[in-house]
Order: structure tokens, then C-alpha cells, then sequence
């Protein structure tokens, strides 16, 4: 058999020992798991972007196990089988890709987009924002809105255009607060928001990544900051922002020379 084949049938197994004999297991519910799913998802975000192959391999399997769980228990309630899940999604994907599968030739990936899309409202989709989970986080559902939009051909011809627009956004939500009208200035800030996720799109940045990485560049910093206040036997509250800024730089220059 199959090593991939192998491993995946000790995962069922696995989980059926779970599932019948460890009291912790026997009382979980889709409802009750879904949180833990969500939690597990970051931390193999984490480890992506850490690039940390050892991490992502045991996430991976923490959320295999958790969709073999799922299957598990759509199997006990007769709703399907892991056998349904896989040939369902084996189904969808050969019907998604007839470039692969049927006689459709496409020129390039934003082709295979566009076929995607077009396939998926044949399915009987009304929209092709339907597609964008409501409980997505709002960073990722822009991007997500703007992908898809894109592959219809509702999208700007040029990142210059782009740009142009996060200008005209930053410019509303100045006059925004110059009006000092919260609501206002609370939808022109989102605008901007949306504006410069669009304009990642056009420079090959991953807003969520990018984002990311600079939360944990400050962390670091800061951190630094923190232990260089300590190691001197200084008091943070006590120091005003221009002292604070000269340490911050010099955190700066010593985790600059460590990368």
C-alpha cells in the first residue's frame, strides 16, 4: 500500500480509538471543536511565517486531525463519510479545472481564475462574493473581495491608478476629521484601509503577512526597549517620548546587525 494511504488509514484509526475510549474526545462537537480549528489555523500561520518547517508540519497534522475529527462525527450523525468529503472535493476541483481534465486550453493563471468563477455561479452561485466566509477576519475578507471581483475583470488596469486612489481615500478621511464627525471619519478610515489592501494586490504583498511581520518586528524592538530600561535600572514611566525614542533607535541599530 501506499505510504500516504498508510498514514492517512493509522489517522482514521487513530481517531476511532479517540473517539470511543478517551472521555475528552467521546464529548466533542462540531460546535465545541470549531474554535480550536480556528486556533490551530494561526498557529500554522505562525509557523509559515516564522518559515519554521518543523512547526508546520506537526500544525498540518494537528488540523488534519481535526478535519478527519469532523468527518468523524458527520459519519456517527449519518450526515457523510471521509469517503465524501475527499470524493466530494476531488469532484468539485476536476469540474473546476477543465484545462486539466476536459479539452479547455487557458493562457495564464488570472485565466484559471476567471474559468474558476465563472464555473462556481454555473453550480447555481448567485454571487461570486459568495464564496468569502462572513466570520473571515476583516483584513483577510478584503483581500478576499478584491480577489474575486479581480476575476470577473471588475479590477484597475495599473498600480499607478491604485495608488491614485489610496491618495483620494487619505485626503477624504482628512476632511473626514476635520469635520470631526466620528461616523464619517470611522468610514473613510476603512476606505483607506481597503485602498491600500487593493494597491498589495498590484505590488505582490500579502497584507496579512506583511502585517504580520511588522507586529512582530515592533514586539522585538520594543522587548528590547524593555530589557535595555531594565538592565540600566531605569523607570519607562518615568521617561519622557524623546528619551524613549533614543532608545528605541538604538534597538533599532542592535536588531538591524543580528539580521
Amino acid at each position: 500500500m501506499d505510504e500516504r494511504l498508510k498514514a492517512f488509514e493509522r489517522l482514521l484509526n487513530v481517531m476511532d480509538d479517540l473517539r470511543e475510549k478517551c472521555p475528552w474526545d467521546k464529548k466533542q462537537t462540531n460546535e465545541t471543536l470549531r474554535k480550536l480549528t480556528i486556533e490551530e489555523t494561526y498557529e500554522l500561520s505562525d509557523a509559515i511565517i516564522k518559515k519554521d518547517a518543523k512547526a508546520i508540519k506537526e500544525e498540518l497534522g494537528d488540523l488534519f486531525l481535526h478535519l478527519v475529527f469532523y468527518s468523524k462525527i458527520g459519519t456517527e450523525q449519518q450526515q457523510f463519510t471521509v469517503a465524501d468529503v475527499l470524493n466530494s472535493v476531488c469532484e468539485k476541483l476536476i469540474y473546476r479545472h477543465p484545462h486539466i481534465y476536459g479539452d479547455v486550453q487557458v493562457k495564464d493563471e488570472e485565466e484559471v481564475k476567471r474559468n474558476w468563477e465563472q464555473l462556481k455561479l454555473k453550480e447555481g452561485k448567485k454571487s461570486v462574493l459568495e464564496g468569502v466566509p462572513n466570520s473571515l477576519p476583516a483584513l483577510n475578507k478584503a483581500q478576499r473581495i478584491q480577489d474575486k471581483v479581480k476575476a470577473v475583470g471588475f479590477d484597475w488596469d495599473d498600480k499607478s491608478q491604485v495608488m491614485q486612489k489610496v491618495m483620494e481615500e487619505l485626503q477624504e478621511l482628512q476632511e473626514a476629521v476635520a469635520s470631526d464627525k466620528q461616523q464619517d471619519i470611522e468610514l473613510e478610515f476603512g476606505d483607506v484601509l481597503f485602498a491600500l489592501i487593493n494597491y498589495s494586490r498590484f505590488i505582490g504583498v500579502d497584507t496579512e503577512s506583511a502585517l504580520e511581520k511588522t507586529n512582530q518586528k515592533f514586539i522585538r524592538r520594543f522587548q528590547w526597549m524593555e530589557q535595555h530600561v531594565t538592565e540600566n535600572k531605569l523607570d519607562m514611566h518615568q521617561m519622557n517620548l524623546e528619551q524613549l525614542d533614543e532608545i528605541w533607535n538604538k534597538a533599532k541599530m542592535e536588531l538591524n546587525k543580528s539580521n
